[in-house]
């Protein structure tokens, strides 16, 4: 072959390469794991503001597989009754001033194992006390949430107890949850072994003090502990910070170590679709568009959203753009999900696997690829276990 043709045999083989990468860039995404963790069964909330359950059971569950413990299913429905009793107790305390309503926060899980116990979700299942396979909470949040109001923000100059000096409104409410969720069981039968919620706890290995919560925010000192101004976080639950990079040191320290993460993130974005990506494209690297800062990707065209329907350049926020979007509610307390692995696209972004908890949905039936950049900016919190966090970083939490 002589030099001439062999230029134009290579000039031609890449105008193909360059056509073939352009069709595999407009296939849509194409994923490859590079690291993915062992999760149990995707579950379905349904009609239930109780995600914040869902997704530390999920993450519980995959410890317990990481530990070797073999494939639990936890009843999410034992911990949601309990948690809202004590939400409503201290909405009551409080005046109102504490909020009462479906959502919760990781802690709520952790508490609730340690305090009330965990059991099977085969001995307290979501629906069944009208008839269903999923939870619906509609009915019940309309009842409860006017019981509690009505004590909370009544004017009582005191409140009526029984003879024991039980609280009425609190029987009253237990009564409530009792009908729309069911009893909770105090003792059952696992493989022939009786126990109760508490010794089913003690017996799978968990501890709750494994684990931490984490996030990034300026209003508060780096390398120190503190309580993350949200509604639904109302135990007062504390937060170790750290600068956004690190924050995502851990996230990536856990995952190539084996471990899972308990993910708290803001979904009502345009970049978190409803078919299983979640992704925060940087439009002056994309293409030619105006007005293409960080508020400007929360309010997507629909010209623009064709960004989001294939790999694109990523736009990373830096440390005060995640700030801003949260003191101005762009960065809300949304959903909490499972993260489990990594995995890249086919232009070589990176991206976190992602458990959710609305059933097998999406084009990855109950699964989501959130990009590296969207939980940088998104992420309001995580937890892990203690030890996934990076050595060098728990000294400087002091984490022990």
């Amino acid at each position: 072959m002589t030099k001439r043709f062999l230029s134009i045999a290579l000039a031609g083989l890449a105008t193909f390469s360059a056509f073939a990468q352009d069709a595999k860039q407009d296939e849509g995404f194409v994923f490859t794991t590079v690291k993915e963790n062992p999760i149990t069964s995707i579950k379905n909330q349904n009609r239930a503001g109780t995600c914040w359950c869902y997704s530390t059971m999920a993450f519980l569950e995959a410890e317990l597989l990481r530990m070797g413990k073999g494939e639990y299913d936890f009843s999410e429905m034992f911990i949601v009754h309990n948690t809202y009793l004590d939400r409503a107790d201290k909405a009551v305390r409080t005046h109102g001033d504490a909020s009462f309503s479906q959502g919760g926060s990781f802690y709520d899980v952790l508490y609730g194992m340690e305090h009330f116990g965990l059991v099977p979700e085969a001995e307290m299942r979501p629906g069944v006390m009208y008839g269903d396979t999923l939870s619906n909470h509609t009915e019940l949040s309309a009842v409860s949430d006017a019981v509690v109001a009505a004590i909370a923000k009544g004017r009582h100059s005191k409140l009526q107890s029984d003879a024991e000096g039980n609280m009425l409104w609190k029987k009253a409410i237990e009564s409530i949850h009792d009908i729309y969720l069911g009893e909770r069981p105090e003792s059952f039968t696992v493989n022939g072994k009786e126990y109760t919620p508490k010794s089913y706890y003690e017996s799978t290995g968990l501890n709750a003090d494994d684990y931490v919560s984490l996030t990034s925010y300026t209003h508060h000192p780096f390398y120190e502990s503190f309580v993350l101004e949200i509604q639904d976080n109302w135990r007062w639950a504390q937060s170790y910070n750290l600068p956004i990079d690190e924050l995502m040191e851990v996230f990536d320290n856990a995952i190539m170590n084996g471990y899972t993460i308990a993910w708290g993130s803001d979904v009502s974005e345009s970049g978190f679709t409803r078919n299983g990506v979640a992704v925060m494209p940087d439009a002056e690297k994309a293409q030619e568009l105006s007005g293409s800062d960080m508020a400007h990707w929360l309010k997507l065209s629909p010209a623009e959203k064709k960004l989001n329907e294939k790999p694109q350049p990523q736009k990373w926020c830096t440390q005060e753009e995640r700030q801003l979007g949260y003191d101005n509610w762009e960065t809300t307390d949304d959903h909490g999900m499972l993260i489990y692995g990594i995995a890249k696209d086919q232009a070589g972004n990176e991206y976190y696997m992602v458990k959710n908890s609305w059933g097998k949905s999406g084009k990855y039936e109950g699964i989501w690829y959130a990009s590296k950049a969207f939980a940088r900016y998104k992420t309001m919190n995580i937890v892990v276990h203690k030890d996934a966090v990076p050595k060098a970083l728990r000294k400087k939490l002091g984490i022990k």
